[in-house]
C-alpha cells in the first residue's frame, strides 16, 4: 500500500528534528454547497534541521517514531 503524501506549511520548528506542518483542505459541504477550508497540524519528522516557520513542505507517513511523531519530511 502506498505511503500518503500531504503538503502544508511549517507553523512551528522549536523542537529538535522535530516540525509541526499544517495541512489545509477544501471540500464542499454536502448540504450547503459551499467550499469549506479544515485545517490539521501534524508532527513530522525533520533529521537535520532544515525547514523554519513559513516553509511549505511535503510530508509522508512513517513508521511511529514517538508518540505524536508519525509523518516524515520529503526532501525534494
Amino acid at each position: 500500500m502506498p505511503k500518503r503524501i500531504l503538503s502544508g506549511t511549517v507553523t512551528s520548528d522549536t523542537n529538535d528534528q522535530t516540525v509541526t506542518v499544517s495541512v489545509e483542505r477544501r471540500f464542499k459541504h454536502p448540504v450547503l454547497h459551499k467550499t469549506v477550508r479544515k485545517s490539521k497540524k501534524y508532527r513530522a519528522h525533520d533529521a537535520n534541521n532544515t525547514f523554519k516557520v513559513g516553509d511549505a513542505v511535503r510530508i509522508q507517513e512513517c513508521a511511529p517514531m514517538s508518540k505524536s511523531k508519525r509523518w516524515e519530511v520529503i526532501v525534494n
